[in-house]
This record gives C-alpha cells, structure tokens and sequence, in this order.
C-alpha cells in the first residue's frame, strides 16, 4: 500500500504548538504578576501608577525567556538568562509601586546572586571550567545569604552583631578552598596551579572574615 509523504508542516506543528503554549504560559504569568502587585498595592494605599512603566515591561522581558526555557539545551541558558533579567527589572518595579524600596533594598543583592547561582543546571564538561563555575555557583548562594541577612536586620527582626557580614567573607573562603580541593582530585592540565590559585584568595578571604567578625 503506497502512502503519501508527510507534509512538512504536519511535523512542524506539534512544535509550533509548544512554542504557543510557552508563549501563553510566559505571559500568563506576567499578567498574574502585574495584576497581583498592582491589586496589593492597590489595597495598602500605596499604588504608584508610574511604576507600572517598570513593573510591566520587566514582566513580559522575564516571559520572552520561557519559550525558550522550554526547548532545553544551549538555547534554554539563553531564556534563563533573559527571564532573570525581566524578574530583576519586576522587581524594581514591585518596589517601586509599593514604595518599598528603603525597605526591601537588599533583595537587589539576593535576586541577581540568586540567579548567578541557577546557573549551576548548565555545567560545562571541562574539568576546569566545572569546578570554575561551581565556585560562582556556590559564591552566588553566600551573597543570597548576605542579602536575607541585611533583609532581617534592616527590619529589625534579628540583631546582628558588629562585623558579622565576616561571616559571609569566611564562607566565601570555605567555598573557594573546597572547589580547589576538588579541582585536585581532576586528571588535567594546570591543575596545581589552580589549586594553588584558589588556595591563596581563600585564606586571604576566611582570615579577613574572621577578623572583621572578631571586631576589626
């Protein structure tokens, strides 16, 4: 039985489809988002309506990166990379609208370190690039903590002692001497001095921490 061939746009559409339903999704998103910060704003008696020339383009930024998230590989750190962009400039937004910028202030460290440190899905294969871009990775989540930790004290929820961001200096320390460490274990050109280039900032860093901790 003789069949005819396939038409080139019968296969084309079930990924038209799916860029469609990412589309849709993205900005369904966006339109939740708009909609709910401006409905809070609305109800505390804080809304900004200029704030909305912020808020609403840095949502449909973040959903331009969706369908692009969603077809995976290279092409998906591309929309991931978009989209934190547009949740960024949201977020200025939001605090903007809601007038909350001299409260909220450190989420503009915790938001981009927090995005620096979602890179960690895209490994490269390269040993060396690997543990490279574990360290950023890793280093990104100890500024997230710095930023819930100035978030907490500048509400006064927690007090904080004298010099106790050294803390975060010496955890930084920890993370560059332990990916350094693991750099070793890795078969591979250069490895010593990698290592010992790691070591180095690492001891400079939890030493410098731990004397900013103790009272400088």
């Amino acid at each position: 039985m003789q069949t005819s061939p396939a038409d080139p746009a019968d296969a084309a559409y079930p990924v038209r489809f799916g860029a469609a339903r990412a589309w849709l999704f993205g900005l369904g998103l966006a339109a939740v988002a708009v909609g709910l910060v401006t409905a809070v704003a609305q109800a505390l008696g804080r809304f900004h309506w200029w704030a909305g020339f912020v808020l609403t383009p840095g949502a449909l930024i973040a959903a331009c990166g969706v369908p692009l998230l969603v077809r995976g590989g290279s092409r998906a750190l591309v929309g991931y990379v978009v989209a934190c962009l547009g949740v960024l400039v949201s977020a200025v937004g939001a605090l903007l609208m809601l007038a909350a910028m001299g409260f909220g202030w450190p989420l503009m460290i915790s938001l981009p370190a927090l995005s620096i440190a979602g890179t960690y899905l895209w490994r490269p294969e390269h040993p060396l690039l690997r543990v490279l871009h574990r360290t950023v990775a890793l280093l990104g989540l100890v500024v997230v903590g710095l930023g819930v930790a100035f978030l907490l004290g500048h509400t006064g929820r927690v007090r904080l002692p004298a010099g106790w961001w050294g803390a975060f200096l010496m955890a930084a320390g920890l993370v560059i001497a332990a990916n350094g460490v693991e750099a070793a274990r890795h078969r591979m050109p250069y490895r010593l001095p990698a290592v010992t280039l790691a070591i180095g900032p690492a001891v400079l860093a939890f030493l410098l921490g731990l004397r900013f901790l103790r009272g400088f």
